[in-house]
């Protein structure tokens, strides 16, 4: 039995050339944080494989610069995703892989936010309801079968 895609023909975009960085703060200064910014929460997002297909979320314009927004010195971030098609029904699995990666590396100071984006798909109220709601993220990730979908996709991420 072959399992039917979602969107069996995505389009596939041109990726960006990594961004490396150098030191931001005085290496003298213990004290002293780095900022995080856009391009710096884009860099950990970039490369986390789609759930359906071989090709990244940057790759499929799921992820963008864009799409990110932070607000460092508040301590909050927030992430808008773009489904490739109105009707994904791996938008909220794109969504807890975005989550994920993001607690993983950021320092704990952040509160992340994960949306849909406005309009981009015909569920998104309740996507980002099920997104936004700490205690369902818990239990999506005591659920060995969908944990285990997330370490596929966020295998191939190098930051």
């Amino acid at each position: 039995m072959t399992q039917e895609l979602i969107n069996a023909n995505p389009v596939v975009h041109e990726t960006r050339a990594r961004t490396r960085r150098t030191a931001r703060v005085d290496a003298g200064d213990e004290d002293a944080r780095e900022a995080i910014d856009a391009l710096e929460v884009f860099e950990h997002l970039r490369n986390i494989t789609d759930p359906e297909h071989p090709y990244t979320l940057e790759q499929l314009n799921v992820v963008s610069e864009d799409l990110v927004e932070v607000q460092d010195a508040k301590g909050r971030i927030m992430v808008s995703f773009t489904p490739t098609v109105p009707h994904c029904s791996m938008a909220t699995l794109i969504g807890l892989c975005l989550r994920v990666k993001l607690l993983r590396c950021l320092p704990t100071r952040f509160k992340v936010d994960i949306k849909v984006t406005p309009g981009s798909h015909s569920s998104e109220a309740a996507v980002n309801k099920q997104l936004g709601d700490k205690e369902r993220v818990a239990a999506a990730l005591e659920n060995p079968n969908l944990l285990d979908m997330v370490e596929r996709c966020l295998a191939s991420c190098s930051t």
